[in-house]
């Protein structure tokens, strides 16, 4: 089992999109997943229809051998959920003194293939977790400037995580998101950051799509709302180079 966590500290930058829709399309392609939902906000929870759950990530936190009675299943076959519920904003308190909470949970986890984690749009406790407990990163960011501003802020507290908390922690990659090709902008952005970063961007480049927009309100992942659009195009490559890179860590 491997476990992925989807992070940024900015928000607006496709983060929820990207772990909803990564892990539907890692499901299609035959894998059982698990998604986490770390963020209080709770929109990968609603987003794939879980909104009246009463139960959910807080209370598996706190009680990791019964982490399986509150997972719920998606509209995505192969696809559950820990959702999460209003209780989950009160845990960045609790877990504040305790950055192995959530390494304790996914220590009692089995029966699944890869688990991705949706992490707050923060560097917090919820997040600090996160970053301790999972194998590898995967990195959101949207084609701007502020963006790259915060990424570089990000890689500085991963390797203070790889020296201390978690030692195994790796970037898994880093992919473009809400990318508008027409301004000079984007493209601009895209290249600083692939020569900076070489191959650990990916080469799935996620464009700014209504359906993706869209497909929450309906609670369906993009492949399930929208197929042969271009978000779900590009969703569906970034899990296929996802699937390659996963499997040498």
């Amino acid at each position: 089992m491997r476990t992925l966590g989807v992070v940024n500290q900015k928000g607006g930058v496709g983060k929820t999109t990207t772990a909803v829709n990564l892990a539907a399309y890692l499901a299609a392609d035959g894998r059982k997943v698990l998604l986490l939902d770390m963020d209080p906000q709770g929109n990968a929870t609603s987003g794939l229809g879980l909104r009246d759950a009463e139960r959910g990530l807080y209370e598996a936190l706190g009680d990791p051998a019964q982490a399986a009675q509150y997972t719920l299943p998606s509209t995505q076959p192969g696809l559950d959920v820990l959702p999460a519920t209003p209780d989950l904003a009160g845990a960045g308190v609790e877990l504040a003194d305790d950055p192995d909470a959530l390494s304790r949970l996914l220590a009692s986890i089995h029966g699944y293939d890869l688990i991705v984690i949706d992490a707050p749009p923060s560097l917090g406790p919820l997040t600090v977790n996160v970053l301790a407990a999972v194998d590898a990163l995967l990195i959101p960011l949207q084609a701007e400037y502020y963006a790259l501003e915060g990424l570089a802020g990000l890689m500085e507290t991963v390797e203070r995580v790889q020296g201390g908390l978690n030692p195994r922690l790796s970037v898994l990659g880093i992919v473009l998101t809400m990318f508008d090709g027409r301004t000079n902008l984007a493209q601009e952005v895209e290249t600083m950051v692939r020569q900076h970063f070489g191959e650990l961007v990916f080469w799935a480049v996620v464009p700014r799509n209504v359906r993706l927009s869209e497909a929450p309100s309906f609670s369906k992942p993009i492949n399930l709302f929208a197929p042969l659009s271009s978000g779900a195009a590009a969703y569906k490559r970034l899990a296929d180079e996802v699937i390659q890179r996963v499997e040498k860590i």
